[in-house]
């Protein structure tokens, strides 16, 4: 009975741990919307909740008849946010480490089981945002912030354009794009910022021009396909269309790409996948097409970039449940599930006996879906 204590309490302090190390990693999972996750029932594997998102209502004059005028029918869409995600991180330890993590030297291995989690994660939701969203700024090959912040306020007023929340906005970017901003007079001048002249001293941006600036090493980077710019628009391609018919050009267009027609300068798309080969190929964009496209409009690829974004916490949904104990066996399986406090994350440590070792297996279980891709911008560098 006190061996089985002894292993429970080795459980919960490396779980604990584990989280702790999770937390650190982490930027997306911490500013998505959460808020759905509560209406998940069950804790299973593509369990799944429904986000309606409305449609538009016009307004219209008031003109009094004897016959009521026809009410438009609107159709909300619906966006699944599902648990399809379920990853593990597993490694083993000799006796040798056991009584190693029994004295609290929490083994390396464990922390580097954690890293591997939550970059998962991270990069999961990261492709979410590359499979949808497709308004950009900024210019590729080239570190933003070099010398102001116009690249950020171009990105901002297209939010703005998009009737984003002015609440809850996030400025998530790599280390390079970090280290420009952090150079700049407008970055360290407390009166663009809130904290006070001291926020910097811990490293970190913080709130400026209110978006809350958060640096993630797992920024992706796009390699962008060979595409020349002689392409055009071919056939039609009417507002509302996701996909687009192009000739004349050469190379490849590769999903993950944002392409741009010429004469439509506010209107940036991803590509979600491209069929054919050059010079006759049909691309899925992402969002529909906001006009038309004749057979005139030249196509523009952006070259290689890095993919900073800034973004507004209801673009994006993210959702994860807690992962249920078994039943304990004696010799065989024991685990632990801790929540945690400041990110809601949850986190499974599962510790089963094998031949004079023990196998640790830290697991989660999670989901996410875009829910309203107008309210993310990428700032490529």
């Amino acid at each position: 009975m006190a061996g089985a204590l002894v292993t429970t309490n080795i459980v919960s302090t490396i779980a604990a741990m584990g989280l702790a190390t999770l937390r650190e990693r982490l930027a997306l999972v911490l500013i998505a919307n959460r808020e759905y996750e509560r209406l998940i029932t069950g804790a299973t594997r593509f369990s799944t909740v429904n986000v309606a998102v409305p449609a538009a209502v016009a307004a219209r004059i008031v003109a009094p008849d004897v016959v009521p005028p026809v009410v438009t029918v609107v159709t909300p869409t619906k966006v699944a946010v599902t648990l399809s995600q379920w990853y593990e991180a597993p490694f083993a330890m000799d006796d040798k480490g056991l009584v190693q993590a029994d004295n609290g030297i929490i083994p390396m291995q464990a922390k580097e089981a954690i890293k591997g989690l939550a970059n998962n994660i991270e990069d999961y939701l990261w492709t979410l945002l590359m499979a949808k969203v497709g308004n950009s700024t900024g210019t590729a090959g080239t570190t933003p912030f070099g010398t102001g912040l116009d690249d950020f306020l171009a990105a901002d007023k297209i939010l703005n354009d998009n009737l984003a929340d002015t609440e809850d906005r996030f400025m998530i970017i790599n280390t390079a794009a970090k280290a420009s901003a952090m150079g700049l007079r407008a970055i360290q001048d407390a009166s663009f910022r809130s904290g006070g002249p001291n926020s910097l001293m811990s490293g970190e941006i913080g709130n400026v021009l209110n978006a809350r600036w958060l640096m993630s090493q797992r920024v992706p980077n796009q390699t962008a396909g060979t595409w020349t710019n002689v392409g055009t628009t071919t056939g039609t391609n009417a507002a509302g269309a996701t996909t687009v018919n192009l000739t004349g050009g050469t190379g490849s267009i590769l999903a993950g790409d944002l392409i741009s027609f010429a004469g439509y300068p506010l209107e940036s798309y991803v590509v979600v996948s491209a069929t054919g080969t050059a010079p006759t190929t049909a691309v899925v964009v992402s969002p529909a097409l906001v006009t038309a496209k004749s057979a005139t409009e030249i196509v523009t690829v952006r070259a290689t970039h890095a993919r900073n974004i800034l973004i507004q916490k209801n673009c994006l949904a993210f959702a994860m449940a807690p992962l249920l104990d078994t039943i304990e066996v004696p010799g065989a399986t024991m685990q632990a599930v801790a929540i945690d406090e400041v990110s809601g994350l949850s986190l499974r440590l599962e510790v089963s006996r094998q031949h004079r070792q023990t196998q640790w297996s830290f697991d989660a279980l999670y989901g996410g879906a875009v829910i309203r891709e107008s309210l993310g911008c990428w700032l490529v560098g």
